[in-house]
């Protein structure tokens, strides 16, 4: 439940408990955008988006992103119309130190004269970049025309000329106009206690600034349309791009519940009118979309196309009938409930983490509804009828007032006359009605029972075995009304050979594309209406099915997931169609020179075990994998008796052990014993590969056999790997920021059921290959042979700690964590006190680790370029 409250200074807050993972986020919305500008302050709002991380009284320049990243943490911003947004997210046992970061930043930032002259260049070539994205001028175009007074006509990131002419003392004037308390948000999300919160807040953003509120900026307004507008751009462009718009009411007007539905279902996803009708039935278009922007002040709604330039004026009126037929048909109810569905879980996904958590709460307390708008806003769509969606299609999407903007080649000889043609014509025949979609519709999904507070409690993992063998986990995490699962099965490239490489792959990409009841849109419309998805997935070691769906749609959701994991068809036209994207894949390895090293530096480390094979497979292997060879590794592979499967979420134990006793209870009879891999040797000397391949830069990869996921000094070499690589990572530091030599540089480890690698990476001029592999080999040296101190030992485990538990937030995540690690055979160790292990690594620990996996007479090394 979300708490607000107000400082005596008049800054408010907002703060939502979440204490499904240990972080913490929290952001500062400041209540200003370019939309505030005075004419000569154009893109003054972003420019302080770019200096507030540049330093304050007490931090100098780049120690505000270093101190945050070295506890694991992340920040950022960003400039709307409207807002100006900083964030932070940290692992809540950091969250003091990071919530003083952002007050610092806000309340005292520097605007130090050398940094702001630096900072303007930066922002003239970001002013420059964007003159070179089509799609930009074309929306730049759209809103020139839709806004005739109004400051949204203007770019958010100004002019070159606006942006240079400013001086620290315009800064400072925006700067003390618009930071102050009143005008500002904090939000704040995640683990931690309310009384203290309170008193850091107090403490960090308390007290008088020194800066009085002055009200908010008057606004000029645009006059209701009259007529048509039409805004014609020729330039050097390869593609047409079009809008075509409508003026709408601002963000908090009744009628916007139902003009985003109307947007959804015209022109957003691969069932949409527009998609069906416009791109993929008549061929005019290579993308369309429809969105309606509603901010502070009225908006736009809008359609925008690329397409090839002939067919610019037939698009355009073919886009207008389908738009007319919205004004003249009703929505199929399955269609709206589809989109409703899809909404509700946008809501909820954006909640499954904290950052995602003090989003929401900013954005709703930053509008002039408040927090309240939200709860307002769902019902609004959940009510919606199609009657509703026809009314405010007929009373905004009106022809006679469109805006429409081009910015198209001189070859397409596009004029207004063309336009209004086009229009005129879409106007006066009749509204057309988009193909069908093939799907099904499927009965309402049964809603679930509220539970007890007793029974919503986090539930520790249950783990059990099914009376076919399978292993089911199942964590109950009920603070958002998700769930995620994966079943995950011991094989992927470990079990190939050079006949079969790439099946793996393939069967993870063909299990989703259809049932022995279903067909593959079948899948992908009842993931849309149970609000989620299911894929599959195959690595090294392994090969799995993974979904995530709303809670009240556990028991369908898991039925469509048990349907797809056995009985999948792998139909010849499907199994054809994903071979043909997996062979482009390989096709185009070389456009990937820093995987292709990897690629060569495994099959440089492993002679012959399977850890040598590309995941993708070989041209000949993968062209002769066909749905048999599909169904044969399902049938020996994938049976229930050798499943791990993990269910996390907002679920009931009772009901997911029910189910998957009846789907996964009793095994198929197919599956054969586990395949037996014999692991290799270390190589007994050093060797070198090189592939000679015409680029910039070479890639370098230099590396040795290491841990074993089942080895107990695995989380000691995460340390090590740590201490190495990151930005204030020792080959950062002193390959790139003191000898310049890297273009990029970390360490990684790949761990499997047989031992895997830890390797150092660099991408680097050609002519700096023998220095470079020199630096690298020094500071593998260096950590093997001298103790790390005690703070840099320090900072690499809070670095750790915190990512990890950044990265855990989502049901997804965890399921995968458990149902990986259960397969592999650590059990459920790592999960629940991996962070316990990486706190008590010593640096004896470090050191000792090191001497066993670093060994230069037993070192791989992969080298890729000119």
């Amino acid at each position: 439940m979300a708490i607000r409250y107000t400082l005596p200074n008049g800054l408010t807050v907002v703060f939502e408990e979440q204490h499904a993972a240990k972080v913490a986020a929290f952001q500062v919305w400041v209540k200003a955008g370019s939309a505030d500008e005075r004419p000569d302050q154009a893109g003054l709002a972003h420019l302080h988006e770019h200096m507030l991380f540049k330093g304050t009284e007490r931090r100098g320049p780049g120690e505000i992103a270093r101190d945050i990243e070295a506890h694991g943490g992340e920040i950022n911003a960003w400039t709307s119309f409207d807002q100006t947004v900083y964030h932070i997210v940290i692992a809540s046992q950091f969250a003091r130190t990071g919530l003083d970061i952002l007050g610092d930043a806000v309340r005292r930032s520097a605007f130090d004269k050398d940094e702001l002259a630096r900072e303007i260049e930066v922002v003239c070539e970001e002013i420059k970049r964007s003159y070179d994205s089509p799609s930009r001028r074309a929306s730049r175009g759209l809103f020139t025309a839709a806004f005739q007074t109004h400051p949204y006509r203007l770019p958010v990131i100004g002019t070159e000329e606006s942006v240079r002419s400013f001086t620290r003392e315009k800064v400072l004037e925006f700067y003390h106009r618009h930071y102050t308390p009143k005008n500002l948000v904090l939000s704040v999300a995640g683990d931690l206690n309310e009384a203290e919160l309170r008193q850091w807040v107090e403490e960090i953003f308390g007290g008088d600034w020194g800066r009085p509120y002055a009200g908010p900026v008057q606004r000029p307004r645009d006059a209701a349309p009259t007529g048509r507008r039409v805004l014609i751009q020729t330039e050097d462009v390869k593609e047409a791009y079009l809008h075509l718009s409508f003026a709408i009411p601002e963000l908090e007007h009744p009628d916007v519940p139902a003009l985003d539905v109307l947007a959804m279902i015209a022109g957003q996803g691969n069932s949409s009118w527009l998609v069906r009708e416009v791109k993929r039935r008549q061929h005019l278009v290579n993308d369309v979309h429809a969105s309606a922007y509603t901010p502070k002040d009225p908006g736009i709604f809008s359609v925008s196309l690329t397409l090839p330039p002939a067919q610019s004026q037939k698009a355009l009126t073919q886009t207008a009938r389908v738009l007319e037929a919205l004004r003249t048909t009703l929505v199929p109810e399955d269609e709206l409930r589809t989109v409703q569905a899809g909404v509700e879980a946008e809501s909820v996904y954006r909640k499954e983490t904290v950052q995602g958590t003090a989003r929401n709460l900013g954005s709703y307390q930053t509008s002039p509804g408040g927090l309240e708008s939200e709860a307002r806003y769902l019902e609004d769509i959940r009510n919606l009828k199609p009657e509703d969606l026809r009314r405010v299609a007929q009373k905004y999407l009106r022809l006679e007032h469109a805006v429409v903007t081009a910015l198209v080649p001189p070859s397409a000889e596009l004029t207004e006359a063309q336009v209004h043609a086009a229009l005129d014509e879409a106007a006066k025949s009749p509204g057309l009605t988009p193909p069908a979609r093939a799907t099904r519709t499927p009965p309402d999904a049964p809603v679930r029972p509220s539970r007890s507070q007793a029974a919503s409690a986090r539930s520790e993992v249950v783990q059990e075995k099914l009376p076919s063998g399978a292993t089911l986990l199942i964590r109950v995490e009920p603070h958002i009304p998700l769930f995620s699962m994966r079943a995950a099965f011991i094989g992927g490239a470990r079990y190939e050979t050079p006949e079969d490489n790439g099946i793996t792959t393939l069967l993870s990409r063909a299990l989703t594309k259809g049932t022995t009841t279903l067909s593959a849109d079948d899948i992908s419309h009842l993931g849309d209406l149970y609000a989620g998805n299911v894929s599959g997935q195959g690595g090294r070691n392994s090969v799995s099915l993974k979904a995530d769906f709303l809670s009240r749609y556990f028991e369908p959701g898991f039925r469509l997931f048990a349907d797809v994991l056995l009985n999948p068809a792998f139909r010849e036209e499907e199994v054809a169609r994903e071979r043909s994207l997996l062979l482009q894949d390989i096709l185009t390895r070389e456009d990937k020179p820093s995987s292709l090293a990897f690629e060569l530096f495994s099959r440089t480390l492993y002679k012959e075990h399977p850890y040598r094979l590309s995941l993708a497979g070989e041209k000949a292997s993968v062209e002769a994998l066909g749905p048999e060879q599909l169904r044969a590794y399902h049938r020996a592979h994938m049976d229930p008796s050798q499943m791990t499967l993990s269910v996390v979420g907002d679920v009931d134990v009772a009901q997911v052990r029910a189910l998957a006793n009846e789907y996964f209870g009793k095994s198929r009879g197919g599956a054969v014993a586990p395949k037996q891999v014999k692991p290799e040797a270390p190589p007994s000397s050093p060797r070198t590969e090189k592939k000679v391949l015409a680029r910039a830069q070479t890639h370098l990869v230099m590396g040795f056999q290491a841990a074993r996921m089942t080895d107990p000094w695995r989380v000691v070499l995460d340390v090590l790997s740590t201490v190495l690589s990151g930005q204030g990572g020792r080959l950062f530091i002193e390959l790139r920021d003191k000898r310049s030599m890297a273009y990029s540089v970390s360490s990684f480890s790949m761990d499997g059921l047989d031992p895997g690698y830890f390797a150092v990476y660099m991408g680097t001029s050609p002519e700096k290959v023998d220095a470079a592999v020199e630096g690298m080999r020094r500071e593998l040296e260096r950590i093997r042979d001298e103790p790390i101190p005690a703070e840099e030992l320090e900072r690499a485990k809070q670095h750790i700690i915190g990512t990890y538990e950044i990265d855990l937030q989502r049901n997804s995540a965890r399921a995968t964590l458990l149902a990986l690690d259960t397969c592999y055979g650590i059990g459920l160790d790592n999960f629940l006190h991996y962070s316990e292990r990486v706190a008590k690594v010593t640096a004896a620990d470090v050191q000792e680790v090191a001497r066993r996996v670093i060994d230069f007479d037993r070192m791989a090394m992969a080298v890729v370029g000119p």
